[in-house]
């Protein structure tokens, strides 16, 4: 039988039908799905899946192909991100409450410490500080604007961003 006519029984609640699909491609799904994935309960899962949504939109599906393969991957593909999203999602909530980001009230306090940090640089390294970490000019323009080798401003980058780390986690040591 046809993938169409396979999907047709399939939508009138035919088992045969849709287990003729799945015993068709599950090999060829599944080897995809361990492209997407990271273990084997995910791989079965995201199947699983693939062809829960095959059984469910198959009243009134038309093929656009002879093969029902690039459908039931598409579908994989979509399951395979929709479960990275959940997990993402899952990590995020995990984290730590000292890893998410600060309140409005503790970064103005971390963002006085830098500026307190900047304003106290000499005048050269406040000016590279300007140019490379808020301008975000290479070390080959600020040093041709400064007047100084690459090296110089890449030595002061180096110790501005020391200082600036010290400012802003000064309270945690």
């Amino acid at each position: 039988m046809s993938d169409a006519e396979l999907i047709k029984r399939a939508a009138t609640g035919s088992r045969q039908a849709l287990s003729a699909l799945f015993d068709r491609y599950a090999t060829t799904v599944t080897r995809y799905a361990w492209a997407l994935a990271p273990s084997r309960m995910d791989v079965e899962e995201i199947v699983q899946d693939t062809f829960v949504t095959l059984w469910k939109k198959s009243n009134g599906m038309t093929l656009p192909t002879d093969s029902l393969l690039p459908w039931l991957l598409v579908v994989c593909r979509n399951h395979a991100a929709n479960q990275r999203r959940k997990l993402a999602l899952a990590a995020a909530d995990a984290l730590p409450d000292d890893l998410v980001a600060p309140d409005g009230a503790e970064a103005r306090e971390m963002l006085r410490f830098v500026r307190e940090a900047i304003d106290a640089l000499s005048p050269d390294d406040r000016a590279i500080c300007e140019l490379c970490l808020i301008e975000g000019l290479s070390y080959r323009e600020a040093a041709d604007r400064l007047g100084m080798t690459v090296g110089a401003v890449t030595k002061r980058v180096s110790r501005t961003r020391s200082r600036l780390r010290k400012a802003v986690t000064h309270d945690e040591h």
